[in-house]
């Protein structure tokens, strides 16, 4: 058989057919996970937050050498540049604003008798009649009734009209005007009173002549009697005893009866006398009342005594504060307003007794109203308190001196009653140097600065001038443009 027999199939047999083969396997995409840019994210992180610190603690470790070598370059401190300024030490102080120059108006003082004695018309008692000095009560009674159930008298102060306030008013201007409407009523009824009175004395002494004469008339008479009886006495002898004792008796009587005649003479002189001098007394009090009531009616009228503006006080009316108007009722002596002068305004205000010793009158002072921010008014020292004001809030050493301070220049919007502050100048320097107190140490009484230069800070000895609260003087030790530290640089 040849060696290729094999290979070669037969004509009629079948050929073999090769195996199938199985294809690639396909496989899906698939997206990264995210934890891992994360972690990326967290890595890179860490690597910027390393290379920070280690900057930070490079720089610290040149500090550090630095600080060693003297060298303060990279030293945070707070610093200040030693500068040319106008320098004023001042003590601020806060008080009220008032007027120095003012005029207190109270209401009028009501003058005259309260209980209607010798008063004419429904209004009092009037004066006795040629019978007698005695005044019976009548409208006296009546007024005292008024009083003690709260009425209205005479004597009550009711306003009818008032100025506004805040107006300028003038010398002499009508300012406030009361109820004349009882002092005129009462000046009536002592006018009368008065007329009544004086026609009462005219009749007494008209009647004295007529009384003194039938006086002496009955004194007479009873002169012609006991000598009637002297002569029927003589006759006795002739008489019966029964006659002659009637005669004698009669006789002893109208003796008796005419000397007390005589004795009485001279007293009802006196007695009539005396009766025209108590009518008299009478009259000069209607006289002296209505001459009260002519001036009452005056004193209804409320003038200004000086040039200035109008402020009005308050009162209590049903229990609240208020300020006086028109229809109230005024009490005899209260003030009620008060005339101020605006060019005399000035701040009373109180300053702490340790303060106080450092204050000179004339000390110039910057004074400010708490009401109009913008307003700054120049001021004088004008008055320092002898006695200190002890607070029932502190204790009894911390006291506070009153000061008063002028304001030299007037503001329409000033007015009394009005808080306000102060700064008094105490002392100043112009053009010189000046630092920041925080700048100024002290070691051994004596002032020190730290300045910096090239090398880091040195410590210099300065001389000190005028302090403030924020800033001192400098005489010696500094040049314009150094730089000082505000806190010690170590």
């Amino acid at each position: 058989m040849h060696p290729n027999a094999s290979s070669v199939p037969a004509p009629d047999a079948p050929q073999p057919q090769p195996a199938p083969q199985p294809g690639p396997e396909i496989v899906p995409h698939r997206e990264p996970p995210k934890r891992r840019r994360g972690l990326w994210a967290v890595l890179a992180g860490l690597a910027v937050a390393g290379g920070g610190l280690a900057y930070y603690l490079n720089q610290q470790s040149e500090s550090a050498k630095l600080a060693a070598k003297g060298g303060g370059g990279i030293i945070t401190v707070s610093t200040a540049v030693v500068g040319l300024s106008d320098l004023r030490a001042t003590v601020r102080v806060t008080g009220t604003i008032a007027a120095q120059n003012f005029a207190s108006l109270l209401a009028p003082r009501i003058m005259g008798s309260r209980s209607g004695m010798n008063r004419g018309g429904d209004g009092g008692g009037r004066g006795g009649g040629g019978g007698g000095g005695g005044a019976p009560m009548g409208g006296g009674d009546a007024t005292a009734m008024m009083m003690m159930m709260g009425g209205p008298t005479d004597f009550t102060l009711v306003l009818l009209k008032l100025a506004a306030p805040g107006i300028r008013v003038q010398n002499g201007d009508v300012v406030a005007e009361f109820d004349p409407t009882n002092q005129l009523q009462r000046l009536d009824d002592y006018k009368d009173s008065a007329v009544q009175q004086e026609n009462t004395v005219k009749k007494m002494l008209a009647n004295l002549a007529a009384v003194k004469e039938a006086h002496d008339q009955t004194v007479r008479t009873a002169k012609s009697d006991w000598d009637k009886a002297l002569l029927d006495l003589k006759t006795k002898e002739v008489r019966s005893e029964i006659d002659a004792e009637k005669f004698r008796l009669t006789a002893e009587e109208n003796e008796a009866r005419y000397k007390q005649l005589i004795t009485e003479s001279g007293l009802v002189d006196e007695s009539q006398r005396a009766l025209i001098r108590s009518s008299e007394l009478n009259r000069d009090q209607s006289k002296l009342e209505m001459a009260r009531a002519e001036a009452n009616v005056k004193k209804m009228t409320i003038k200004a005594p000086m040039n200035g503006i109008v402020v009005l006080n308050t009162t209590t009316r049903n229990g609240e504060f208020g300020q006086i108007r028109e229809g109230d009722v005024v009490a005899a002596g209260q003030p009620f307003m008060t005339i101020v002068d605006p060019s005399s305004m000035v701040l009373n205000a109180s300053v702490n007794q340790v303060d106080a010793e450092k204050l000179r009158l004339g000390m110039k002072a910057t004074i400010h109203i708490d009401a109009y921010p913008d307003v700054e008014l120049p001021g004088t020292l004008i008055g320092i308190g002898a006695l200190s004001k002890a607070s029932t809030f502190r204790a009894r050493y911390v006291g506070e001196i009153p000061i008063r301070l002028k304001i030299d220049r007037t503001d329409s919007r000033v007015i009394p009653d009005l808080t306000g502050s102060a700064e008094i100048v105490m002392g100043s320097q112009l053009n010189t140097m000046v630092v920041p107190r925080s700048a100024i140490f002290a070691e051994n009484d004596e002032s020190y600065v730290f300045v910096q230069g090239p090398e880091g800070w040195t410590k210099k000895k300065v001389e000190t001038g005028l302090p403030n609260h924020t800033s001192v003087a400098i005489k010696s030790g500094l040049q314009k443009g150094d730089v000082v530290a505000l806190q010690k640089p170590m």
